[in-house]
Order: structure tokens, then C-alpha cells, then sequence
């Protein structure tokens, strides 16, 4: 978000001849394969496929399987762009491997570069703000590995007028509450420095009182601070926002009654996420139950209605508030280019073997395997085996064996109640990465610019991200035909 409109009479024309050389680059790659076509052109397209393809399905095995399997999926995943570099040098066909993929890399810059000077992001709209009098933060020392102590975060705050209420690591708190307390004290902006899921906790409360909120980068990966532009790397800069700041209004995502900033997540990652070994071993852990989520008897399925359409059997599903700007980018580095568009983004991914795998490396956002949608309401449930989950014993695993965050989060605004306790079937869920358990239907909706954020007027993060290829406008681009877009 925050991105900055293009402005002058230039840009047009910079357009269609960015558009131009894309497609002069299209054509040089094509014109390489032609003239190479006796010289093992063809060898470069198919070994460099057969190599995607083999790699995927490496980590497929590797991922989804043990033993023998897993053994030979790691070696794949090595051995595959290894063997395609050793016959590239072997056949001499390193050269026309070069110029292809040079070929290439200048086509979707200036691809990109056009797609971005014919239609600029819609600036966020920032409005001037007051300097808040009795502004309350809400720290958590241990987050983030401790930044809060390592940039001073305290003390700054208290400098700039701000009461600070620092958590006790030994003694889990109701941060809600003591949102709560702050807002029937006087407090007339609240803040967190802390995770995702803290920040929504009080986020939550803030827009009910219509107060102000402050991000601080205090986190460990810090997904709003990201999106908002803040400095991610010294959140100090966050608290500039307390003297020289400007207010955004930006959506409020809802699960169940629960408040999110993020994403809400189903499915593989919300089953590993409940393991109480995974704060000290993730990747350890993530390989020892993926076989287990993906291919074992029993395994989970969710079926969910994405505005009233049926998207069933998904292996996992991930909603966010405000799609991010490609789907291709399901990680913890995509990025939502707004925060005020009002829908949902929504991924479901479901790959079930090896060919499954490589069709999703080989064709991305296209692929049978993902699904990418927006929508403004999205119910989740379960189907097949995953009813298991109800049963007394699931439930007891979830009360004894979850990590501290679960029962902590859990109680702090009264969302969510503790399993086991109304009989009602509940899966796991990773609300902005907490673990919790929800019953059935899980109910994910947004509400429209509920949230008032203050930020500095310095955010050194913001950029314009880059639009998703569509060769078809640049056609039309490079060609002066009208081009026709959605409006934003």
C-alpha cells in the first residue's frame, strides 16, 4: 500500500514503449530457440522443464513421505538443477541457456515496469492527525527476540508522553483487558509492541472505542508493520508517529468474533502450529507431521463456502484481510499492496501427489492445485474424517498438549471458548500464526475501514509492488489499443 501515483504527460508513452521492448524480448527468446533449434534449442527448453518438474517433485516426496521416499527426494531436489547445469555445460549449450533466461528477465522487468506506469496503485488516503495526550503502549519484552529492550523502546515512549504497559514473560496477561482498562482510564490512542496476534488483540479494542491505534515493529516478522510501510528494522521509528504522525483508516478481518490484522489459516499449517514442540523445532516438527497431514488415512479435508460458492477439499486455506498482490506469493514475505479495499483474499491449495506438485511449480497461480479468490464472507468446515476432531480425546489434546499461547489467547477477548467444553466439533486454527481451536463453521468476514492507524509520516517501507503479468494488456499497451481494467 502507498503506493505513489505516476504523474506527468510521459507516462503513457513510457507505457507502450516498455510494453514494446517487452515483447521485442518475447521475440528475441523465440528467434534464440529458432536459430539454436539445430544446436540443442530444444534440449534447453526440455531439460530445464524436466528439471522443475523433478525438483517439485522432490520436495513433493521429501515433504509428504519418510524413509526410502523422503531420502530420494532430497537427492532429487539437489541432483535435478545440478544435472541440468552439468548437460548445459556438457552439450555447450550454456550460452543459449544464458541469453533465454536474460531474454526473459528483461521481458517481465519491462513487462512489470509498463504494467505499473499505465495504472499506478491508488494512493492510500493519509489525513493529517492530532498529537494524542495520553497515548497507552502495551510492550512485550520477550518479542521479537527482545527488541523492545534492545532499542529502547521504553524509555523512548515515556520521552514522547506515552504510558507504557510492560508484560510480565512469567505471567501470562489478558491484553484485551488490559486494553480495556487503559480506554476506561482516559487513554486516547493505544499501541502494541509485540507479534501479529497481539496487535490484533488490541487492534480489536481500539475500533470499538474508534480510538487510534500504533503499530510498533517489535515482532518477530512484523506482516501489518510490513504493509504499512514502518521501519521493520528499527521500530523505534514507529513511536515518530506519537509527534509527527498522519492517520490511515484500514480494514479489520473477523473470525468467529475474533479480530485479525493478517491471516487466518486452515488446515496443514494450523494442524502443525498446535504442537507445543514447534516453538523450539519448526522445521523439525513441520517433517515429522507433514506425512501424516497430507497422505496419511484420516487426514484432514476442508470444505468452505466463499461467498455463498463451494471450494471442497482443500488441503489447507488461508484468508486474509485484503488479498495479497500475487497468489504466487503464499509466504511470510507477500505483500497486500492496500489494506482498505474491503474483501478478503483466499487461497486454497490442495496437491495430493507428485504430478499434482510439479503442475504447481510448472504453472503457479494456473495450476488445478491453487485456488485464489476474494470474497467478503468465508465459512469453513471439515468433512470425512477430520469430525475426529470433536471427539473427547482431540479435545483433551487440545487442552493439555497446545502450546501457552493457546489457553492465553484464547480467554483474552472472549472469543474463543476452551475445547472440550461445549461438545461442539472444533479445528485447529492459526489466527495471525496464534494457535487456536474454533467449532464449526468457522465464520471469516472484514469489517470495512473499522480500524484508525496512526503511522509516521516517514515510512521508509512503502513501495509499489509489482502487478501481476497479464500479457494481453501489454498487447494492447504496446499497440495503443484501449485498455480496459477493473476499476480500483
Amino acid at each position: 500500500m502507498g503506493a505513489t501515483r505516476e504523474t506527468g504527460s510521459d507516462a503513457p508513452g513510457e507505457a507502450r514503449f516498455l510494453a514494446r521492448l517487452a515483447l521485442l524480448a518475447v521475440l528475441g527468446s523465440l528467434l534464440v530457440l529458432v536459430l539454436a533449434l539445430g544446436e540443442g534449442g530444444l534440449m534447453v527448453l526440455g531439460a530445464g522443464l524436466l528439471g522443475v518438474v523433478l525438483c517439485a517433485a522432490g520436495v513433493w516426496w521429501f515433504v509428504a513421505h519418510r524413509g526410502l521416499l523422503r531420502v530420494i527426494g532430497a537427492l532429487l531436489v539437489f541432483l535435478a538443477p545440478a544435472g541440468v547445469v552439468v548437460l548445459f555445460a556438457y552439450q555447450g549449450l550454456w550460452l543459449t541457456a544464458l541469453i533465454l533466461v536474460l531474454c526473459w528477465g528483461v521481458a517481465l522487468t519491462c513487462a512489470r515496469a509498463a504494467l505499473r506506469r499505465s495504472r499506478p496503485e491508488r494512493p492510500q488516503v493519509a489525513t493529517a492527525a492530532a498529537r494524542p495526550a495520553r497515548p497507552v503502549l502495551i510492550m512485550n519484552p520477550k518479542s521479537g527476540g527482545g527488541k523492545v529492550g534492545r532499542f529502547g523502546l521504553v524509555e523512548r515512549a515515556e520521552e514522547l508522553g506515552a504510558r507504557v504497559i510492560l508484560l510480565d514473560p512469567g505471567a501470562p496477561a489478558d491484553v484485551a483487558e488490559l486494553a480495556r482498562r487503559a480506554v476506561a482510564d482516559g487513554a486516547d490512542l493505544l499501541g502494541v509492541a509485540g507479534g501479529d496476534g497481539t496487535q490484533a488483540l488490541v487492534a480489536a479494542v481500539a475500533a470499538d472505542h474508534d480510538l487510534p491505534f500504533l503499530v510498533i515493529s517489535a515482532g518477530t516478522r512484523n506482516h501489518l508493520a510490513m504493509d504499512l510501510g514502518l521501519d521493520r528494522d528499527d521500530p523505534s521509528r514507529c513511536l515518530d508517529a506519537l509527534t509527527d504522525g498522519e492517520e490511515l483508516r484500514i480494514d479489520l478481518g473477523d473470525v468467529s468474533g475474533r479480530a485479525f490484522v493478517n491471516t487466518v489459516s486452515f488446515g496443514v499449517y494450523a494442524d502443525v502450529v498446535q504442537r507445543p514442540e514447534y516453538r523450539d523445532d519448526k522445521a523439525g516438527t513441520a517433517l515429522s507431521l507433514m506425512p501424516d497431514l497430507l497422505v496419511g488415512e484420516g487426514v484432514r479435508r476442508l470444505d468452505s463456502l466463499v461467498d455463498g460458492a463451494p471450494l471442497a477439499d482443500q488441503q489447507a486455506l488461508l484468508v486474509s484481510n485484503n488479498p495479497y498482490f500475487s497468489p504466487d506469493e503464499i509466504s511470510g514475505t507477500g505483500r497486500r499492496p492496500r489494506l482498505d479495499d474491503g474483501e478478503l483474499g483466499v487461497l486454497g491449495i490442495r496437491v495430493e501427489d507428485a504430478a499434482q506438485a510439479a503442475d504447481l511449480a510448472v504453472r503457479g497461480s494456473q495450476s488445478t492445485g491453487l485456488t485464489v479468490l476474494s470474497a467478503h464472507r468465508v465459512e469453513v468446515t471439515v468433512s470425512g474424517p477430520a469430525e475426529a476432531d470433536g471427539s473427547p480425546e482431540a479435545a483433551e489434546d487440545a487442552g493439555t498438549d497446545g502450546p501457552p499461547e493457546v489457553a492465553e489467547n484464547a480467554g483474552a477477548d472472549g472469543s474463543a471458548e476452551e475445547p472440550g467444553t461445549s461438545g461442539a466439533v472444533e479445528i485447529p486454527v492459526a489466527v495471525d500464526g496464534e494457535a487456536l481451536r474454533m467449532p464449526i463453521p468457522v465464520v471469516c468476514t472484514l469489517r470495512p475501514g473499522a480500524l484508525r492507524v496512526l503511522v509516521p509520516r516517514d515510512r521508509p517501507g512503502v513501495v509499489a509492488p509489482p502487478p501481476a503479468i497479464d500479457w494481453r494488456r501489454i498487447l494492447d499497451l504496446a499497440f495503443g489499443r484501449t485498455v480496459r481494467t477493473a476499476p480500483r
